[in-house]
């Protein structure tokens, strides 16, 4: 019998959001006043951030079942920033806080720093109607 490989990692998916959350920095960076794609941005930024957060856990399964502790435990604290900056986010974005926002969005980009996103990319606008998914929260 053969394995089972799923394709659906929680790395590739963690890729995916990083090089998603880069992009959305930098447009967001470019905003010149906040207003209808400032929002989406900077909920995407919180929304995704979470869903990094997330995969943490499902990665790290796999090295615990071996008994790689330390690894595992190191992998938790370097990507352990990024709940704690999704819920300030959201706090921030909710309270309509563009100084915090753009604070937490230099600090992602800072952590995320070695995640390259060539100018010519596929990844679309994956932030439109985050906004919208935020306040449904």
């Amino acid at each position: 019998m053969s394995r089972i490989i799923n394709p659906e990692s929680a790395g590739k998916e963690r890729n995916y959001l990083t090089r998603t959350v880069v992009l959305a920095v930098r447009e967001l960076a470019r905003q010149r006043e906040p207003g209808a794609e400032a929002r989406d941005l900077a909920a995407y930024l919180a929304l995704s951030l979470r869903a990094v957060g997330n995969t943490i856990d499902v990665s790290v399964a796999a090295w615990e079942k071996r008994g790689y502790w330390v690894k595992a435990d190191r992998f938790r604290m370097d990507w352990a920033w990024t709940g704690h900056i999704a819920e300030k986010m959201k706090t921030a974005i909710l309270d309509e806080d563009w100084g915090t926002v753009a604070a937490l969005a230099a600090h992602a980009a800072q952590k995320l720093g070695k995640v390259n996103v060539p100018m010519n990319h596929r990844l679309g606008k994956p932030w439109a109607g985050a906004w919208q998914v935020l306040k449904r929260e």
